[in-house]
């Protein structure tokens, strides 16, 4: 059973930015019953948005970190979290929240602590993660330093090949099988969302489940490699 079974808002929110998103004016009120849950949608959605109310709640470091990473390269201008509400099966303060766009401030706040303890670097590879390549440092963030807890991931493909993309798949089914870990990931990848069992929440005009087959990702993905000449004839077409 997951750590985090329910994320819901409370009902005297106001109106205004971040509430207004689509998929919130309805309110929210999400059942987790699965270790790996996946939100997807299109950009501006407000995936993101969501995700680091859920961090912020969590008392993880909203520019990317667990409770541990004390340091601040993003400001965060939405009130989401203050009227949201966890619910836990069993509570837990380990985890972290990794954001792809921001990790490389992540990378420099590692490498400033580590100046000060060179052992800062073995949850990390025992490498400095500024000397190894975008992708390389976020499979050695998952590999070494994942173990025990929430891990919230804000669009973890976007520095990974489709291989490094099951490398992930591979850290996330060892730890949630093992019942030591939960995820909750944003997400444009048809590979990531794959993942058995997982849930998937469609974030549009309003928050839903959805089946991996039913999501846009997957049939464009799988339209498109079926038949590329269609969608080129289409694109291409003032040429």
């Amino acid at each position: 059973m997951p750590y985090l079974s329910r994320i819901y808002l409370k009902d005297n929110h106001p109106n205004d930015y971040p509430f207004n998103l689509p998929f919130l004016k309805e309110g929210l009120d999400l059942r987790l019953k699965s270790n790996v849950t996946f939100f997807v949608g299109e950009n501006g959605i407000g995936k993101s948005t969501l995700l680091e109310a859920i961090a912020e709640k969590c008392d993880f470091n909203v520019a990317g970190g667990s409770r541990n990473h004390n340091y601040n390269f993003h400001k965060t201008e939405s009130e989401l979290s203050e009227y949201l509400i966890l619910s836990w099966k069993t509570k837990t303060g380990q985890g972290f929240f990794m954001r792809a766009e921001s990790f490389f401030n992540f990378a420099t706040y590692i490498d400033e602590v580590a100046k000060e303890d060179r052992r800062v670097l073995d949850a990390y590879g025992g490498k400095s993660l500024h000397q190894q390549s975008h992708g390389e440092a976020f499979l050695s963030l998952f590999h070494n330093h994942f173990q025990n807890g929430l891990y919230i991931l804000d669009e973890p493909e976007s520095a990974l090949s489709p291989q490094r993309q099951l490398s992930l798949l591979s850290v996330i089914h060892k730890l949630e099988k093992a019942g030591k870990a939960q995820f909750i990931i944003s997400s444009h990848s048809p590979i990531l969302m794959s993942y058995p069992g997982a849930e998937i929440y469609l974030l549009d005009d309003k928050i839903q489940r959805t089946h991996y087959k039913e999501t846009e990702h997957y049939q464009l993905t799988r339209n498109f490699l079926e038949s590329p000449e269609l969608y080129f004839r289409h694109l291409f077409e003032d040429d």
